[in-house]
C-alpha cells in the first residue's frame, strides 16, 4: 500500500473541511478520554459502589464486566454505523445517551438495575474510540496526522492514570456518585463540540458492506471472550464451568465469523488487510503495549494499597506522575514521528519501558513509597507515550482513506482485548508469585525457633496495652509482615517478567519494513496560508 496522497480526494471518498475542525477534534478526543476514564474509575471505586448497592464481592465483580463487555459488543456496529451515517450523528447520540445513563446510575435501587444501566452505558461509550482515529485522518491535513495520533495516545494514557486521583478526591470530599456524574458535563460538552464543529455533510465515507451476520458474530464473539477473561482470575480460570462456557461459545462464534467473512462475496471486514503485513504486527504491538501499561496502572496500586496501606488519593499521587509528563512528551513525539522513521520512536519507547520495569524489579522493597517510584515511572511515562504513538502512526502511513474506520475498530479491539489479556496475565501471575513467596517465607518461620519467638514477643509488646503483651496481636502483625513481603516479591517478579518480554516486541519492530514516505511525514512543521498568515 502507499500513503494517502496529498492531492484532492475523489468525490464521496474524503470529507470536505469541517466548519471548526479543532472543535470536532476536541470532541472525538474527549470521547476517548471519557471512555477510558469511566472504565478505570469503576475499577478503583468498586468497593464504594458495592457497598452502596449492598452487593457482595462475587456479584459486584460483574459491575466493570457489564460495561466493558458491552463496549466490545457494540464495536463492530459502531464502525458500520459510522460508515453509513457518519461519525457526527453516531457520536452525538451516543454522548447524549451516555450522559443520561451516567445521571441515572447512582440512583439504582439494586444491583440488577445498576448492571443493566452499566451495560447500556457501555453500548454508548463503546462508540467513542473506534470513530476517533477515522475522524483524525479524515478531518485533519496529513501533515498534522502525527499530532492527532500523539494526542490520541495522550488521551488514553492521561485518562488511565489520573483515575485514582479523581476517585480518591471524590471519596474524600464529595461522594462515590461523582464517579459517574462527572461524565455528564463531559459528554454534553462533547456533543456540543460535535454539533458546532462538524457539518452534517462533512463526512462522506465509503459504507462498510451490509453484512449483518459478520457484524453481530464479531461483536458477540468478542464480548463473550472478554467476559471470560475479565472473570477468569476470580473464578479460577478453567476450573470454572462458566469460564469454559464463555470461552467455548465465544471461540465458536468467532470461527464462524472468520469462515463467513472468507466465503461471503460482500464481507464486512477485509481479513486480508487486517491480517496482512504490517497491520497484524502493529495490532500485536498495540496489544503488547496495553499489557505493559498495566505494570503501572495495576501493579503499583496493588503494592501501595496492600503493603503501604495507601488510599486511592495517595495512590493517585504516584500515578499522576505518569500522566502529567505526557503533556510535554506528546508534541515532542509528534515532531519526532514526522521527521524520522516512525519505527525509531516505539523502539526507544520500548527500551525505556524495559528500563523502568527493571528499576522496580531489582529495587523494590517493602519500604518503598510514592517518591521511590518517581524515577522509574517518569521513564515509563516517556516510553509508553512514544511506543503507542509510534505504532499507531506507523499503521496510519499504510492506510488507504477508506480503511480508516476498519483500522480504528481493529485498533480498539487490539487495545481492549490486549489490555484484558494483559490484566488477566498480570493478575494471575502476580497472585501465583505472591502465593509462592508466602510459602517460601513461611517455611523459614519454624515454630519454637528462637528468632521467631523473639520477633513474636516484640510484636506482642507493640500490640499490647499498659505494658501487657498481646500474643494474638503479635501473631497478627507477623502475618501482615509476611503478606507484605510476599506481595512485594510478587510485584517485583511481575515487573521483571514484563521487562523480559520487551525483546519480543522489539523483534516484531525489526520485521517491519520502512513505511511509505507520504504527506503525513513530509509536510513542513509550520504551514502558512496564502497572504502569509500562519
Amino acid at each position: 500500500m502507499s500513503a494517502v496522497p496529498a492531492t484532492a480526494p475523489a468525490p464521496n471518498t474524503l470529507p470536505q473541511p469541517t466548519d471548526v475542525p479543532w472543535l470536532g477534534l476536541t470532541a472525538v478526543l474527549m470521547g476517548t478520554f471519557i471512555s477510558t476514564l469511566n472504565g478505570r474509575l469503576s475499577s478503583f471505586g468498586l468497593a464504594d459502589v458495592r457497598g452502596a448497592l449492598h452487593a457482595g464481592f462475587d456479584d459486584g465483580a460483574w459491575i466493570t464486566t457489564a460495561q466493558a463487555t458491552a463496549q466490545m459488543l457494540v464495536l463492530p456496529f459502531a464502525v458500520w454505523a459510522g460508515s453509513i451515517y457518519g461519525p457526527r450523528m453516531v457520536l452525538i447520540e451516543s454522548a447524549l445517551a451516555f450522559a443520561i445513563v451516567s445521571f441515572l446510575l447512582p440512583f439504582s435501587p439494586n444491583l440488577p438495575t445498576f448492571l443493566t444501566l452499566q451495560f447500556i452505558g457501555g453500548l454508548a461509550s463503546g462508540c467513542f474510540i473506534p470513530l476517533t482515529l477515522s475522524f483524525i485522518l479524515r478531518n485533519m491535513p496529513p501533515w498534522m496526522w502525527a499530532y492527532g495520533v500523539a494526542t490520541y495516545a495522550l488521551n488514553l494514557e492521561l485518562s488511565l492514570n489520573i483515575a485514582a486521583s479523581l476517585e480518591g478526591w471524590y471519596d474524600e470530599h464529595w461522594s462515590w456518585r461523582w464517579i459517574f456524574w462527572q461524565n455528564i458535563p463531559l459528554a454534553l460538552l462533547m456533543a456540543l463540540c460535535l454539533k458546532l464543529g462538524l457539518r452534517t455533510a462533512s463526512i462522506q465515507l465509503t459504507p462498510v458492506k451490509d453484512d449483518w451476520f459478520g457484524v453481530l458474530s464479531c461483536g458477540v464473539g468478542l464480548a463473550l471472550i472478554y467476559a471470560a477473561l475479565d472473570q477468569g482470575n476470580r473464578l479460577d480460570w478453567l476450573n470454572s464451568g462458566l469460564v469454559w462456557g464463555l470461552l467455548l461459545a465465544g471461540s465458536v462464534i468467532l470461527v464462524a465469523f472468520v469462515v463467513h467473512e472468507l466465503t461471503t462475496p460482500n464481507p464486512w471486514l477485509q481479513l486480508d488487510v487486517v491480517f496482512g503485513r504490517p497491520l497484524i504486527f502493529l495490532l500485536v504491538l498495540v496489544s503488547f503495549l496495553r499489557l505493559v501499561i498495566l505494570s503501572t496502572s495495576f501493579l503499583i496500586p496493588q503494592y501501595l494499597g496492600q503493603v503501604r496501606g495507601f488510599r486511592a488519593l495517595e495512590v493517585g499521587d504516584t500515578l499522576i506522575w505518569i500522566a502529567l509528563p505526557q503533556l510535554i512528551i506528546c508534541p515532542l513525539t509528534a515532531i519526532m514521528l514526522r521527521r524520522s522513521d516512525p519505527r525509531i520512536a516505539p523502539t526507544i519507547g520500548l527500551c525505556l519501558i524495559g528500563t523502568g520495569c527493571l528499576m522496580v524489579a531489582y529495587g523494590l522493597t517493602a519500604d518503598w513509597g510514592s517518591d521511590e517510584f518517581l524515577a522509574s515511572q517518569l521513564i515509563q511515562a516517556v516510553g509508553q507515550s512514544m511506543g503507542l504513538s509510534g505504532v499507531v502512526f506507523f499503521g496510519v502511513l499504510y492506510l488507504k482513506p477508506e480503511q480508516a474506520l476498519t483500522f480504528g475498530g481493529m485498533l480498539q479491539i487490539a487495545r481492549v482485548m490486549g489490555g484484558e489479556l494483559g490484566l488477566a496475565f498480570v493478575t494471575t501471575f502476580n497472585r501465583q508469585r505472591e502465593q509462592h513467596a508466602s510459602n517460601l517465607i513461611g517455611q523459614h518461620l519454624e515454630r519454637g525457633a528462637a528468632d521467631v519467638l523473639h520477633r513474636l514477643q516484640a510484636y506482642a509488646t507493640v500490640a499490647g496495652q499498659s505494658g501487657v503483651p498481646n500474643l494474638g496481636g503479635g501473631a497478627a502483625i507477623l502475618g501482615r509482615v509476611v503478606r507484605s513481603q510476599a506481595t512485594t516479591q510478587g510485584v517485583a517478579d511481575s515487573f521483571l517478567v514484563i521487562a523480559l518480554a520487551i525483546p519480543f516486541a522489539l523483534s516484531i519492530l525489526l520485521l517491519l519494513n520502512p513505511p511509505p514516505r507520504g504527506p503525513a511525514s513530509h509536510k513542513p512543521l509550520f504551514v502558512r496560508k496564502q497572504g502569509g498568515a500562519p
